[in-house]
């Protein structure tokens, strides 16, 4: 029978026991540690592996013999050292390469700037590492498609209708779902060591935000404190791509003090909603950088505006029969008349009216309520509804497919007047 050497077993563990005999521990671990010299840790953005320097110990390094006890994976030189993994690493991530074959990327994107996508500013604050400068490509596009697409397709929506659609399309919480989707995972937290296939990001500083439109408010503290209306003409002009004030450091300074003391709190949500969706725009802009413009417009269409949104559930009307009184004035149409057209139980405990409203001959809405007065207003919301939903068709162009080489001639696109009275 062969005899079975224990030791080989548990040679790597003798280290940690204390009065260990020395006849009893392997060769490979009474080795002494050659002391490393002392070196700058040295990043490339190419994809070439870095030349190792001679007499540099690697990190996986423990005193064990490398050979019989091999690391589960071969780190390069200093890497746990670096905030984020080496670009060169890329190239064995598995997760990254299901990640690129999961979404459908062209292959003139290299799977080294897809893992440059996935490292946030907060856990690598160098831009050359960082998917800061990618995502506010990502950003632009996105937001530019997006307002076309609305604009033409619903020529008639209210701006602060716009608004809130476009945030719920290229929203970050919008954006933080799709990454989701994709199958992306974060790491536990960033590092060199980190597979490129795990989204990186800090839970205790927010990073260098994506450079956006809109300018800091002056009146920004009256606001808070006072509640000052900002009415639609400054959030046109001041406010971001979504009709939103722009945040304020102090608010950020606030959120910021509760990081270390609360879990799970505003703040760390927020920070891992703004880090899945700059990772959805640095895809778009990695796109866009690699494949052009085609591929980042096909790549929007299929992940962005595929998405469903109910437009109707945005409206909010607080005196719908005067907005409907007016829009049939200014489009000369003849007064509204609300008419009832069936009842049950009008003597019940559960009666039920249904009203209609006509202009003319024709009827402009139709619902029903437990009241005459709740299924007229209803029915005058329907009414405005149905106004402001029009949409020409959904095969509507938009500006930018005049930008293809076989582009037929541009039609204009159908321009409303514009929204009733101020919401």
């Amino acid at each position: 029978m062969k005899r079975l050497r224990l030791d080989r077993w548990t040679g790597q563990l003798l280290l940690a026991r204390p009065g260990a005999s020395p006849a009893s521990t392997p060769r490979a671990v009474l080795r002494p540690a050659v002391a490393a010299p002392r070196c700058t840790a040295v990043r490339c953005q190419s994809t070439g592996a870095v030349s190792q320097i001679p007499g540099e110990v690697e990190d996986y390094h423990d005193g064990t013999d490398p050979i019989r006890f091999p690391p589960l994976e071969q780190l390069p030189p200093r890497a746990t050292s670096l905030p984020s993994p080496t670009p060169v690493r890329a190239l064995q991530s598995a997760k990254l390469a299901a990640l690129h074959a999961r979404l459908s990327l062209p292959e003139r994107l290299p799977l080294q700037t897809l893992a440059r996508a996935l490292v946030d500013a907060s856990a690598d604050e160098n831009p050359q590492f960082n998917n800061t400068n990618l995502a506010f490509v990502g950003q632009t596009l996105i937001n530019y498609h997006v307002a076309e697409w609305l604009m033409c397709r619903y020529p008639r929506l209210p701006m602060d209708i716009l608004y809130a659609a476009m945030k719920g399309y290229a929203g970050p919480t919008a954006l933080h779902h799709v990454a989701r989707s994709w199958g992306i995972e974060h790491a536990a937290a960033p590092g060199g060591e980190v597979d490129p296939g795990l989204l990186q990001f800090s839970m205790h500083k927010p990073g260098d935000a994506i450079t956006g439109f809109g300018y800091r408010r002056a009146e920004i503290e009256g606001m808070k404190k006072y509640k000052w209306r900002h009415g639609m003409s400054s959030r046109v002009v001041f406010d971001d791509d979504f009709g939103e004030v722009v945040d304020t450091e102090q608010s950020k300074e606030e959120l910021r003090a509760r990081a270390d003391t609360e879990y799970g709190n505003e703040y760390t949500r927020s920070l891992a909603e703004k880090a899945y969706a700059t990772c959805a725009r640095a895809v778009a802009g990695a796109i866009y950088a690699h494949a052009g413009r085609d591929a980042a417009k096909a790549f929007i269409r299929a992940h962005v505006l595929s998405r469903t949104l109910d437009l109707s559930r945005l409206f909010a009307f607080k005196k719908p029969t005067r907005e409907l009184s007016l829009l049939c004035a200014r489009e000369d149409f003849e007064p509204p008349v609300a008419r009832l057209l069936s009842e049950t139980g009008r003597l019940s405990r559960t009666p039920v009216f249904v009203v209609g409203i006509f202009s003319g001959r024709d009827k402009l809405g139709e619902a029903a309520g437990p009241s005459l007065e709740h299924a007229r207003n209803k029915a005058a919301m329907n009414a405005l509804k149905s106004w402001y939903l029009y949409s020409p068709g959904e095969a509507v162009r938009v500006p930018s497919d005049m930008l293809a080489d076989d582009a037929k001639p541009w039609e204009p696109a159908y321009i409303d007047m514009g929204e009733i009275i101020g919401r």
